[in-house]
């Protein structure tokens, strides 16, 4: 049986990487467990180079694990074909990187209303939606501008709405505020903070400030492949 206040369950994850020739493969996560709550927001510190981003691959089905599992309820990312694990993320996770990933060759608009359209919404709706998430995230302005065009915040902010298109579950959210500034920095904790209110998504925020961490639920301190709390 399930619990429904967890939303993600990870199972003794693994996860090496060749090294140097002859040498001993390089583990980056040696067992790692953690259970992540319904409308929670769960933050992992740890040094650069820990693992943190490579968990956060994981769970989110971008990378695969060399053994355990990861559950979505009773769904194993592990048991999915490329393209069911391409139409799971897409309805149920929201990516928000430190490098937003926006499509250069399109509009803010356009960026927020591609989860939709990929998911089969209707042009018009997924574009009333965008619209609304613009206004809601403060750059419904800047609709009709390219990523270039835009400030650091305001491309941040534009793949917020992007991430919670297609209302997820989960955001996974890997160091979102690494290249702003510090009125930046709080307006995207700020906006993590009310999404899990207005719309009881879950979060987890990978960072190495453990500042910006003590805001979250729960926190988790990944070292040495292990994670464990704090």
């Amino acid at each position: 049986m399930t619990d429904n206040s967890i939303i993600l369950r990870a199972q003794d994850i693994t996860k090496s990487y060749a090294s140097e020739k002859n040498a001993d493969p390089l583990v980056v996560l040696d067992g790692v467990s953690l259970e992540i709550q319904h409308s929670q927001i769960t933050s992992i510190v740890g040094s650069s180079g820990s693992g943190k981003s490579t968990l956060l691959h994981i769970l989110g089905g971008l990378d695969s694990p060399d053994s355990g599992n990861v559950f979505w309820g009773e769904k194993n990312l592990a048991k999915m074909h490329t393209d069911q694990l391409a139409e799971f993320r897409n309805k149920n996770i929201g990516f928000v990187f430190q490098f937003h990933h926006l499509l250069p060759e399109f509009t803010a608009l356009e960026n927020v209303c591609m989860p939709a359209l990929i998911a089969g919404t209707d042009m018009e709706e997924a574009n009333d939606r965008a619209v609304r998430l613009l206004q809601r995230f403060g750059v419904e302005n800047r609709k009709s501008h390219r990523p270039t065009q835009l400030s650091g915040g305001e491309q941040q902010r534009v793949s917020m709405a992007r991430a919670v298109m297609n209302n997820p579950a989960l955001i996974l959210a890997d160091e979102p505020t690494g290249n702003l500034d510090e009125r930046n920095t709080e307006i995207i904790l700020d906006l993590l903070f009310e999404l899990r209110d207005e719309y009881q998504v879950s979060v987890l925020l990978i960072t190495h400030e453990e500042d910006i961490a003590k805001r979250s639920d729960t926190i988790l301190e990944m070292k040495k492949g292990k994670l464990q709390a704090l």
